[in-house]
């Protein structure tokens, strides 16, 4: 379409095109279906429900359930989830269903377990909440640990940059004016016809990051266009193909639906920033993140795609194929889609102490060359367990803990800190959020963490002892 609108023109376009079918296909967390199991005998009211040992909520009404597709197994943690079981019931798999009722007059039954297929569901409906983001923001990190995220596996000191999106196929970058796609409108939905059933949610128009809820049935999907997945150390989610078919209807639509990769622009955001707001490293364009490499920094720096722009482009062209054989039907918006939407933070009514609100900031450091008998008389004439170890410009580059000098002493052998130190320290910065020092500690089973600023240089040390008085005070 670029191309077309560079050489006829927009008006020429528009008589020579009726429709541009568009394509996405990326991981969209924010999906689940609504099954109806059909009442037992004797009936029974579920409370609680699991489906392979996956959760379901059952608060809905009697035998209704709602399975979101990040919801991790009981017994096979994130590896197995929702989606997962969506997958399953598509590729016609039988799975388990454990049921565990709120007894009465009415409905007696306790507990109930049963093995389905998706024919035995009556209803399997899909109902996403947030789909088919407009673009979305690309990911690195600046860090000295490898960070594991919704945006797959981050490497450290900016080692590569994830992406998600299909850039110049995504139906609401070919749309971004909603002309065409709104309340009511028909769209592809993992190979079933479903429909979109209004703006989704963090809908942010306003800034380029619209989103759509769009819903359809599950037993008419394909397998080839909903997969499960599982981010590693992350969780489970599930991808799935949408393309949206754009009829010219006028010269507005021939210009949106003629965007190039170049014309779309993220921030690459630094993930090493576990914040809400995270800084971002530099703007960059589709067509830069679809290359391979970036420059951050005077660095090139190695761009991956988390979504399949072939499996968009399948999604378009099995769209296409199908409105040419006229077995999909457009269909005119009950209601066009919001140009306003909302994308607040969270109100949050209790504070959350950062790192700094509760470390030491009295912390001794020590080269690497002095002597272990140097070291061990700091750790005797001080209230600590711990010396951090730094280069000579202040850089943190290691840490001895009273137990490595016991050791050290004892053996007799080593006679500097560098034979005996600890080189892959662990360490958090200043304004990051205590829980996450807290699970720190606990993932690696360490009682300390040196507090380092943006230059890597030690501030400050927290300890599991400051995490214990902090919790004291809070009960």
């Amino acid at each position: 379409m670029p191309d077309l609108v560079d050489e006829l023109g927009t008006a020429g376009a528009v008589r020579e095109v009726d429709v541009v079918t568009t394509g996405t296909f990326g991981a969209m967390c924010s999906s689940g279906v609504f099954l109806n199991l059909g009442h037992s005998d004797p009936p029974i009211k579920i409370a609680r429900a699991y489906l392979n040992r996956v959760e379901a909520y059952g608060g809905i009404a009697a035998v209704d359930l709602f399975l979101g597709a990040t919801q991790p197994s009981e017994d096979r943690g994130i590896e197995y989830g929702g989606a997962h079981v969506m997958e399953d019931l598509v590729i016609g798999k039988q799975i388990e269903v454990e049921a565990h009722g709120s007894p009465s007059d009415c409905y007696p039954q306790m507990d109930l377990e049963t093995s389905l297929r998706l024919e035995d569901f009556n209803q399997a409906t899909v109902v996403n909440p947030r789909n088919a983001y407009q673009r979305y923001n690309a990911a690195t990190n600046s860090s000295d640990r490898t960070m594991h995220t919704y945006m797959g596996t981050l490497l450290p000191g900016l080692g590569n940059v994830h992406y998600s999106g299909a850039g110049v196929l995504s139906p609401l970058s070919n749309d971004p004016g909603f002309e065409y796609i709104g309340v009511g409108t028909r769209i592809f939905l993992a190979g079933a016809q479903g429909y979109v059933i209004g703006a989704g949610t963090q809908h942010n128009p306003e800034n380029g990051f619209s989103t759509l809820m769009v819903t359809g049935d599950l037993k008419r999907m394909n397998n080839s266009f909903l997969r499960a997945a599982t981010f590693h150390k992350y969780g489970p989610s599930l991808y799935l193909g949408i393309g949206i078919p754009i009829p010219m209807l006028n010269e507005r639509l021939a210009k949106s639906t003629a965007v190039r990769d170049s014309d779309i622009t993220v921030p690459v955001q630094d993930y090493g920033i576990q914040r809400r707001d995270k800084p971002s490293v530099r703007m960059v364009s589709y067509e830069e993140l679809k290359s391979g490499t970036i420059d951050l920094g005077g660095k090139e720096v190695s761009c991956s795609p988390l979504s399949s722009f072939q499996m968009a482009r399948e999604v378009a062209r099995t769209l296409k194929e199908q409105v040419e054989r006229g077995e999909f039907l457009l269909s005119q918006a009950a209601e066009p889609l919001s140009r306003v939407g909302s994308s607040r933070p969270m109100k949050q009514t209790k504070e959350s102490p950062n790192v700094g609100d509760v470390m030491s900031r009295d912390v001794v450091t020590v080269f690497e060359d002095i002597p272990v008998e140097k070291a061990a008389k700091l750790i005797i004439s001080g209230s600590f367990d711990h010396l951090p170890v730094v280069s000579r410009d202040g850089r943190l580059i290691g840490i001895i803990t009273a137990w490595d000098i016991s050791k050290a002493v004892a053996s007799g052998k080593p006679s500097r800190i560098a034979e005996i130190m600890t080189r892959r320290v662990h360490s958090v910065r200043l304004d990051e959020p205590i829980e996450l020092a807290a699970r720190t500690l606990d993932t690696h089973s360490i009682s300390a963490l040196p507090v380092v600023d943006r230059e890597h240089k030690v501030i400050g040390m927290i300890t599991s002892n400051h995490l214990s008085r902090l919790l004291a005070r809070r009960r």
